[in-house]
C-alpha cells in the first residue's frame, strides 16, 4: 500500500507548525490572532492540519522532556540574554507575514527553541554516538546486515543494532550492545560462542538462535541445537538449556519468562517479517520504528496495552501499522511526511 501525502496537506502542516511557534511565542496579540483566524477558516485542509498539529504537540508535551534536567538551565540563560534584545525584535504583524516565506530571518525567540531543542538533540545522541564508538558494527534504520566472522559463523543484525566481536585462543565472544541479531555458529569444541547482551549469556558449540535486546529485557529464541542461557548476577541466578523452538525472556531483575514458537518463525524479520502473538501494540509499534525513517506516536495508553496477532511486511512498516490499527477501530494519521500519529477511533 502507498501513503503519497498531497503536497498542499503537507504545505498545510508546515504553515500549522509555524502558526504554532507564532502563537506561543506572541499568545496575547490580536493581529496574530486574527492572521491565524483566517488563515485556519480559509480551508478545510488547514483546519485539518492544525487540529492534527495541536494534537502531536500535546502528545509530545505530555511525555517527560529526556534529560531536561541537563538541557533546560542552559535554554533558560540564553532566553535572559534574549530578553535583554526584546526591543530589537521585528513586529508581530512582520512577524505573521513571513509564515511560509522558509529562507526569511528567525524570530529570537524561535533562537530560544532552537537552542533548547539542539542542547537537548545533542545529550538524546550522545548515547547513540558512544555506542558508535564502542561498536564494531551498526546497523541504521531499515538496515539488516550479514557479518561473516573469521571461523565460519555469520551474524544478522537486525535495523537499530550493534555488535562488538571478540575473538581470543579460547574463546569467541559476540557483545549486543543493542537491537536484535540472529548467529548461525561454526562449531568449534575447543572455543564455544558466546553472545552477552547486558548481563546475560548464551553459550554454544554449534547451533542457529537470535538475541534480542529490548526494555531491559533479553530474549533468546532457538531455531536449531540446543543453547544455554545464563545470568548469574540474578538472584537466584537464571540457567536455562533451550531445544530448538524454545524462547526464554530475562527480565532486568533476573525474571524469567518461557516461550515456544515454531523454528520457522525465529528470526522472522530476516525474511521482512514481523510475526506477533499476542503482543501488546507498544511492543509491536517499538518494532515497527526500526523499519520507519520519522517518528510514530502512539497516543492511548489503554491502545498500547491491546494484544496485536498477526503477520505483517517489514518492508511497508506504514501499511503495517495501518493494518495493525484497523483491527482495533484504531486510526494512522500522517502528520508531516516524517510523523505518524496512531490514536483510539
Amino acid at each position: 500500500m502507498t501513503d503519497t501525502p498531497d503536497p498542499i496537506d503537507e504545505k498545510a502542516s508546515r504553515d500549522a507548525t509555524d502558526w504554532l511557534l507564532l502563537l506561543q511565542e506572541e499568545p496575547d496579540d490580536p493581529d496574530v490572532r486574527r492572521r491565524f483566524d483566517a488563515w485556519r477558516n480559509a480551508s478545510p485542509a488547514h483546519d485539518a492540519a492544525w487540529a492534527a498539529t495541536r494534537h502531536t504537540a500535546d502528545a509530545i508535551a505530555a511525555a517527560p522532556p529526556a534529560y531536561a534536567a541537563r538541557w533546560l538551565p542552559a535554554a533558560a540563560g540564553r532566553r535572559t540574554e534574549d530578553a535583554a534584545s526584546h526591543a530589537a525584535r521585528p513586529t508581530p504583524a512582520a512577524n505573521a507575514r513571513r509564515i511560509g516565506a522558509r529562507g526569511a530571518r528567525r524570530r529570537p525567540g524561535l533562537r530560544v527553541a532552537a537552542l533548547a531543542a539542539a542542547a537537548c538533540l545533542v545529550v538524546v545522541l550522545a548515547p547513540d554516538l558512544a555506542l558508535h564508538l564502542r561498536a564494531d558494527v551498526v546497523t541504521g534504520t531499515a538496515e539488516v546486515r550479514t557479518i561473516r566472522l573469521d571461523d565460519g559463523s555469520t551474524v544478522v543484525l537486525a535495523p537499530d543494532s550493534a555488535v562488538t566481536v571478540r575473538y581470543r585462543a579460547r574463546e569467541r565472544r559476540v557483545d549486543l550492545l543493542a537491537g536484535e541479531a540472529f548467529f548461525e555458529v561454526a562449531r568449534d569444541a575447543a572455543r564455544p560462542f558466546a553472545v552477552v547482551a547486558r548481563d546475560v549469556q548464551t553459550t554454544v558449540l554449534g547451533t542457529a538462535f537470535n538475541v534480542l535486546r529490548e526494555d531491559g529485557a533479553v530474549t533468546v529464541s532457538l531455531a536449531h541445537g540446543r543453547v544455554h542461557v545464563g545470568h548469574d548476577a540474578a538472584s537466584p541466578p537464571v540457567s536455562e538449556a533451550l531445544a530448538a523452538g524454545q524462547i526464554v525472556q530475562v527480565g532486568r531483575a533476573g525474571e524469567v519468562v518461557r516461550g515456544s514458537a515454531p523454528p520457522s518463525q525465529i528470526a522472522a524479520w530476516r525474511r521482512g517479517q514481523l510475526i506477533a502473538q499476542d503482543q501488546p501494540m507498544a511492543a509491536v509499534v517499538d518494532r515497527l520504528r526500526r523499519y520507519y525513517g520519522g517518528t510514530i506516536i502512539l497516543t492511548d495508553r489503554a491502545l498500547a496495552d491491546r494484544p496485536v496477532t498477526g503477520v505483517y511486511n517489514l518492508a511497508d512498516p506504514v501499511d503495517a501499522l495501518r493494518g495493525i490499527a484497523g483491527a482495533h477501530a484504531a486510526t494512522v494519521r500522517r502528520i508531516t511526511p516524517w510523523v505518524l500519529l496512531i490514536s483510539d477511533g
